[in-house]
């Protein structure tokens, strides 16, 4: 239910920015945060030394979210984000043949370098990949990836969610979505 009301507010949302309900270009990341004591899927992230889960994020270039998934930490970016495309696959496309989705490309960073191919072969959208620069040092905000920082630090705001204290990943999932939809009401109220 709350993903059904966040997809009919993006939509609402994106009209009165002037833009059209569906979105051509998204942006794909992932979260790790620690969970409470408990609950189901908790594992460890390697690289951010995070127990608890990890939250997939897509949103288009506004910084909506378009859908989120949340699993184990210790799923790799790589394997979580292609479990996340194929949800929106499933949800928006249907079909690799469909040219009525306007969604042809997806923002990225380096650890979903390794399933550029499979996202292409299997849903027909571009994964590209935004790539740090070696040469800059310190912080440098990158082309594109910065809407779906933006949406985190969104998120952030509400008390559920700056840590997972849900039981299920389905109920985290949808703390997601109620925050996402508080948001978009104060935009579509104004």
């Amino acid at each position: 239910m709350w993903e059904q009301i966040n997809e009919v507010l993006v939509k609402q949302v994106r009209q009165k920015a002037g833009r059209k309900e569906q979105p051509s270009a998204a942006v794909i990341d992932s979260q790790s945060v620690k969970t409470s004591e408990g609950g189901e899927e908790r594992g460890v992230d390697v690289h951010k030394q995070t127990p608890g889960r990890k939250r997939h994020l897509i949103v288009d270039v506004l910084g909506l979210v378009l859908l989120v998934v949340v699993h184990s930490a210790s799923i790799q970016d790589g394997a979580g984000g292609l479990l996340t495309l194929q949800k929106l696959f499933e949800r928006i496309k249907h079909s690799l043949y469909n040219r009525y989705c306007r969604l042809k490309l997806i923002w990225a960073d380096g650890a979903y370098a390794s399933i550029v191919e499979k996202v292409h072969k299997q849903f027909g959208w571009v994964l590209e990949i935004v790539k740090r620069s070696d040469d800059v040092k310190g912080f440098k905000v990158l082309p594109h990836r910065w809407v779906v920082e933006r949406t985190f630090g969104w998120l952030g705001r509400y008390r559920r969610l700056a840590r997972d204290y849900e039981h299920t990943t389905s109920s985290s999932e949808s703390m997601v979505y109620i925050a996402s939809i508080r948001r978009m009401l104060k935009i579509v109220a104004t």
